[in-house]
């Protein structure tokens, strides 16, 4: 019965949705979800504080960003990979593979601490990046790059 009340409301455009104040009651990926769009609601005022490199051996570079007006550590790691990127297309190469970031919260600083490999072909591995494609998404969402 609950099944034909809430596709008869659905189908006459009545579904009203309460809003979840908590991940109770929630699948995981429910919650996920909820989580993620709550990130791109309200006022974003990014302060991108600065990208150090340090080639550390060979095709390995160490990637340490600082930013300020970051929603969570996702936005200090995506600057990360936007530094990365570059970093790749400015030694002559396409690609990178993230290896790992570790990120850091302090006083309204955010900081990420990143390692990537940087290669000429697609490297083997599941966190892998198109050097192009990202620095032009960087670019798109004003992200600076090194």
């Amino acid at each position: 019965m609950r099944r034909f009340a809430l596709l008869s409301l659905a189908l006459t455009g009545l579904v009203a949705c309460a809003p979840a104040s908590d991940d109770e009651g929630m699948t995981a990926k429910q919650a996920a979800v909820a989580r993620a769009e709550a990130r791109f609601t309200g006022p974003y005022a990014p302060s991108y504080e600065g990208i150090e490199t340090r080639l550390l051996d060979g095709d390995l570079v160490n990637f340490h960003v600082r930013m300020r007006g970051a929603r969570d550590g996702e936005d200090v790691a995506d600057y990360a990979e936007c530094a990365a990127a570059r970093y790749a297309l400015i030694r002559g190469y396409g690609f990178a593979r993230h290896l790992r970031t570790n990120v850091a919260q302090e006083a309204g600083l955010w900081q990420a601490d990143a390692v990537y490999t940087i290669s000429a072909a697609l490297p083997d591995g599941l966190r892998t990046i198109d050097a192009e494609v990202v620095v032009a998404d960087c670019t798109e969402r004003k992200i600076p790059t090194v």
